[in-house]
């Protein structure tokens, strides 16, 4: 089928692992490793920022709404280009483009899930808040023991779609060299010069077929919730198919 299949068969390896073992991991196990480090890494750093941002102080609530707007206003691919430049200043050394790609992601996915959080905590009935602060608890205390287990929770379909959009963004790691899957495509293209429609398409493929299985188990993740939900909330019945009351709690 106009040379897709023989150019599965002759670069099938590059493709899944790159040119490992003769040299660095690449391919889609290297997109994929490095979607799951970047996604990762960045949750504690949007936790931290979702809760800045929900502080009654506004020491922490305004630095954190500064960056998460700088980095979401700003292209992905701007983000790469200061971190390519700015770490190694910072470090005094040269770092891998493989390095680069994760510290941008770190950074640029950790704002973006950050509103995820936020939203996932403002979602919650504010009864949950006022019933732990009136137990006694701290606002650090009603947020990590109360609030952020029920929220997250929530909001893991919401977190594996971003893990899908994470996957897709590394796409832009060719750029400064990182051994993943479109720098894989690219170096077939460039040894085949002839055909860079079958190449990009097989390229094309790949992602949509990995996409496209995360995206149904995160759906079939948001029915499981959902459901969950729903039974939790159901009432209890009786023999004769009447509701029963709620239990009164002893006095």
């Amino acid at each position: 089928m106009f040379g897709i299949f023989d150019i599965l068969r002759d670069n099938w390896l590059l493709l899944l692992v790159g040119q490992y073992p003769s040299g660095p991991l690449g391919g889609i196990v290297a997109t994929l490793i490095l979607s799951v480090l970047g996604i990762v890494l960045a949750f504690p750093v949007s936790v931290m920022l979702a809760l800045a941002r929900l502080s009654p102080w506004r020491a922490l609530r305004l630095p954190a709404t500064v960056l998460v707007y700088i980095v979401r206003g700003v292209p992905l691919l701007m983000v790469i280009l200061w971190v390519y430049f700015l770490v190694p200043l910072l470090i005094g050394r040269e770092v891998s483009g493989f390095t680069t790609m994760l510290c941008t992601l770190v950074i640029y996915e950790g704002a973006y899930l950050s509103e995820v959080v936020r939203a996932g905590i403002q979602a919650l009935p504010k009864g949950q808040t006022e019933a732990a602060r009136a137990l006694g608890h701290s606002h650090l205390g009603t947020m990590a023991y109360v609030v952020l287990p029920q929220a997250l929770y929530n909001m893991l379909p919401s977190m594996l779609s971003q893990f899908i959009s994470t996957i897709k963004e590394t796409t832009l790691g060719y750029v400064i060299n990182v051994q993943e899957l479109t720098f894989a495509a690219n170096q077939i293209n460039n040894q085949l010069l002839t055909k860079p429609f079958q190449v990009f398409f097989i390229l094309a493929m790949t992602y949509y077929v990995v996409c496209f299985s995360l995206t149904q188990l995160a759906q079939w993740l948001e029915r499981r919730i959902a459901h969950k939900r729903l039974g939790s909330a159901t009432p209890a019945i009786s023999d004769d198919g009447l509701p029963l009351p709620p239990v009164a709690a002893n006095p």
